[in-house]
């Protein structure tokens, strides 16, 4: 018999963003009314954050599958033959609504939960990475929460000891109420050493360890399944405090006890903490689980079993254990000064059983819990396609040089050096290509091998069309795996929408993951793992509804170069190179940053993604890297083939004589556009012909673009472009922002 301590009221339902429908689901599922306790589990087992009820009927469209997949969605992380033994873990999550009501923790614990989900699955982490979205530079918040979240990711990512090797910053006004922060960690493991969830036998030990449980975090997957409104700073209490030391000491002991053989299953306690933990072990194995709370260590008196349940503390572990291994194990803990506690106990009842202070609190089934949750199958719109802008029709009467130095003064096209110089990129010594190009390069162990990895997506095409935004950020990603020479393999994704409710919003979400979908099919990158996080908006005041993001589908890639000694960067090499274009230009300015930044516009419809184009064309740019016949390469993207070519210049302080553009597609347009599957490389003279030929062959449209040389970019007609004087524009805006100059 279930204690109820408390009359369930619709009032409480909803508080506990619970639909009338939903919680006479839960009557019907368990025949009574809950105890607060189990309406606290339902609520954290039922929301969007945990049972993808509204995106899970279009995830299952997604490609995960692939000769060397090992581990697909469904677990703590993506698992991938890397060869030789060894596999590749790695995972994207969000921390967004923690981290705008507090910046640094919600940050900070961002890290720590995805660094949490890689090393959960046996893997050693060797990388950390992060997409951030930010509000309008002048809005009077955004200048904190930039300082803050930077400050989280670099505070708990550097004491922890783990390098932060890349990612991606933006702004943009309709994240000034809700800005995102997309986490990603990459680790190592032996391919027969995974490690998983499913609980495993009757009788057998559940283990807590880590980290003591506290009040704070309770109600956090709620509160990211739910828009913000005015009340948004009284959800402080909600963000959970993180401690990367203590993490540290966690991963130590967790590997520990994982060599010693000790695991049968192992769930980090992520969102919803001890419930979904708990849950998702027992649930997995086909299995029950009973857990007396009067074991689990707190560092707060007189905690209620509701609390204990819901809050989601930090650095903590439930761990299934072979029972002639409990001893070993727990010396391994205490020597590394963790909590170790045994707090219950497999069965076969199918039952999930939560006992406190001697008071049976919770008595539910267990695999539906899970299995039961709403799936919605929630109306949608298409996003209207928008027009085709002709290049012709679009026109800012400003020299090619002077936009250039505009463009790459602005907020999403600066040096972001004043980000990444505040994270430890090189600690442990094995990362090969730091942050400022295409993709981070990791080196495997000692050996020759290497990971290559990055998170890209261009929400502003997303908006104009979803479908086509979303090819694009899966072939961006791959384009940038490619562009250091490595072979693309797997994606993580982090799908970050507005109100799922709105038809509108969830046209954009079904949108943007069919040309996910699409996109990873053809280019053969599955999807190994992942995050959505919905109800990205806020209702400002005065206003009737919420303001949605941008529609920001992040996507993860990870490739792998068997030498990291045969890769690619964007720098240019040496005086007298020839400058190539890989793939076709026809001056696309719709939705370009040329169209915004310079034109004050935001519309028309983004350049469309020619699958097969960007197969042929990547293939053919990683060859030429692996043969060691391009000297240097840069995907061309945002701010056009001008911009790309002057971060060539940057990086390395050798200018460029620069052929006129064609006479069949107007300067601005051929400088500025973002025609898709464009690389531009450098290669010595005299290899020239040849890979013209190869180009050929293969149908691929190749350009000369000039030659290297001296310390300017140079156009006819246009004053010198000092690569010198670039840098300046490039690497002032952000410092002096931050420093509190003007926006």
């Amino acid at each position: 018999m279930i204690l109820n301590e408390l009359a369930i009221t619709p009032e409480l339902v909803a508080q506990h963003g619970l639909t009338p429908e939903e919680y006479r689901r839960i009557l019907d599922l368990i025949g009574r009314e809950p105890s607060i306790t189990e309406l606290g589990i339902f609520s954290a087992m039922w929301n969007e954050h945990c049972s993808y009820k509204s995106s899970r009927v279009h995830l299952r469209t997604l490609p995960t599958k692939a000769p060397w997949v090992i581990q697909g969605p469904g677990e703590n992380a993506g698992v991938i033959d890397i060869g030789d033994g060894l596999a590749c873990v790695f995972k994207m999550e969000s921390h967004n609504h923690p981290s705008y009501i507090e910046p640094y923790q919600g940050a900070a614990t961002g890290v720590g939960g995805i660094l949490r989900d890689v090393f959960t699955m046996g893997a050693r982490p060797i990388a950390c990475l992060n997409a951030l979205s930010f509000g309008d530079p002048k809005h009077p918040k955004t200048r904190h929460l930039v300082a803050g979240v930077v400050a989280g990711i670099g505070g708990y990512g550097n004491s922890f000891g783990v390098p932060t090797v890349g990612g991606q910053v933006r702004f943009h006004t309709r994240y000034d109420g809700n800005n995102l922060v997309n986490a990603m960690a990459v680790g190592l493991a032996e391919t027969d050493k995974i490690f998983y969830a499913a609980a495993s036998g009757v009788g057998m030990p559940i283990v807590y360890l880590g980290s003591k449980t506290g009040r704070d975090g309770i109600h956090g997957a709620s509160m990211a399944s739910a828009e913000f409104g005015a009340d948004a700073e009284e959800k402080r209490p909600t963000v959970q405090v993180g401690d990367p030391f203590s993490e540290k000491l966690l991963l130590e002991a967790c590997l520990e006890i994982m060599a010693k053989g000790c695991v049968i299953a192992i769930q980090d306690m992520g969102a919803a903490g001890l419930t979904c933990s708990a849950v998702e072990m027992g649930a997995k194995g086909g299995l029950g689980v009973t857990l007396d709370l009067d074991k689990v260590p707190c560092r707060e008196t007189a905690m209620t079993a509701y609390e204990m349940m819901l809050s989601e503390s930090q650095e903590r572990m439930l761990m299934v254990l072979k029972p002639e291994k409990e001893q070993e194990a727990e010396a391994i803990f205490r020597k590394w000064g963790l909590d170790f506690a045994v707090v219950g106990e497999t069965t076969p009842s199918m039952r999930f059983i939560v006992c406190h202070q001697g008071v049976q609190v919770v008595d539910l089934p267990i695999k539906e819990l899970g299995d039961e949750a709403p799936v919605y199958h929630r109306p949608f719109v298409e996003t209207p396609k928008p027009p085709v802008i002709r290049a012709e029709d679009v026109y800012a009467p400003v020299p090619l040089a002077e936009t250039l130095e505009t463009l790459l003064a602005t907020p999403d096209l600066c040096s972001r050096r004043w980000v990444w110089e505040q994270y430890d990129h090189v600690i442990g010594g094995n990362t090969v290509q730091r942050p400022g190009g295409d993709a981070a390069v990791v080196r495997v162990d000692e050996g020759p091998k290497a990971l290559a990895m990055t998170a890209d997506v261009t929400p502003r095409y997303c908006e104009a069309d979803p479908f086509e935004g979303g090819k694009q950020a899966v072939a961006e990603a791959w384009r940038n795996l490619t562009a250091v020479g490595a072979r693309p393999l797997a994606v993580t994704d982090n799908l970050n929408f507005g109100n799922p409710e709105r038809p509108e919003i969830m046209g954009q979400l079904v949108g943007c993951i069919r040309g996910i979908a699409e996109a990873c099919t053809a280019l053969v990158f599955p999807v190994v793992s992942g995050n959505v996080s919905l109800y990205n908006e806020t209702k400002f005041a005065g206003e009737e509804s919420g303001r949605a993001i941008l529609p920001t589908p992040t996507i993860g890639g990870v490739g792998v170069l068997d030498d990291f000694a045969i890769s690619a960067t964007l720098a240019f090499k040496a005086e007298g190179e020839a400058i190539l274009l890989v793939g076709a230009t026809q001056g696309w300015l719709g939705q370009s940053l040329y169209l915004r930044d310079i034109c004050g516009r935001e519309d028309g419809a983004p350049p469309p993604v020619d699958l097969a184009a960007e197969k042929r064309n990547g293939d053919l740019v990683r060859a030429l890297i692996g043969e060691r016949i391009a000297t240097a390469v840069h995907d061309v993207s945002d701010g056009g083939l001008l911009v790309a070519l002057a971060e060539m210049a940057m990086a390395s302080g050798i200018g460029a004589q620069l052929d006129a553009s064609p006479s069949d597609i107007p300067a601005h347009a051929f400088w500025f556009g973002e025609d898709q599957g464009r690389y531009a490389l450098t290669l010595r003279a005299n290899a020239v012909a040849a890979v013209v030929a190869r180009a050929q062959a293969a149908g691929i449209p190749l350009r000369h673009l000039g030659t290297t040389g001296g310390d300017a970019l140079t156009l006819p007609g246009e004053r010198h472009m000092l690569a010198a004087n670039l840098r300046q524009c490039s690497e002032s805006w952000l410092p002096a922002y931050m420093a509190g100059g003007p926006a």
